[in-house]
């Protein structure tokens, strides 16, 4: 039985489900920062996932970082799989902009974390409702 690493869920807003990935939004305002998790038990590593499971990581982690860029207006998205802290396996995809709060160093550590406003969340989710389509499920 897939279960959200404690720190994920303490860190992030939770969005919605693709076909194999649970999508996270990092609750830090100062950047459009989205998890991706694989919804599989006890996976830390990308070739711990079977070939068809690491085919649709791919898939959702290239679709929402182009569907983010496109619709946020990003000058460069970030995506890394680094599970350093949260050993449960993640990819991070984080628009970032050059005018962001840590341009051009990495988003970790930078600022003191401001989290969403009920509005802020909304207006992401509305945004993102318009352009994720298929097998997308919205957290209600």
């Amino acid at each position: 039985m897939f279960v959200l690493d404690s720190r994920l869920e303490q860190d992030t807003l939770p969005l919605g489900d693709f076909s194999l990935c649970r999508l996270l939004l990092m609750n830090d305002a100062h950047y459009l920062w989205f998890i991706l998790v694989p919804r599989r038990e006890e996976i830390s590593e990308l070739f711990q996932l079977d070939p068809v499971d690491q085919q649709a990581l791919w898939r959702e982690t290239t679709a929402l970082a182009e569907t983010v860029k496109d619709t946020f207006g990003a000058d460069k998205m970030n995506v890394a799989a680094l599970g350093n802290v949260v050993a449960q396996l993640h990819m991070h995809i984080i628009a970032r902009r050059r005018d962001d709060a840590a341009w051009p160093a990495p988003v970790w550590g930078k600022q003191p974390v401001q989290p969403y406003t009920e509005g802020q969340v909304a207006a992401i989710k509305e945004k993102l409702r318009l352009v994720l389509t298929g097998d997308f499920r919205f957290e209600e």
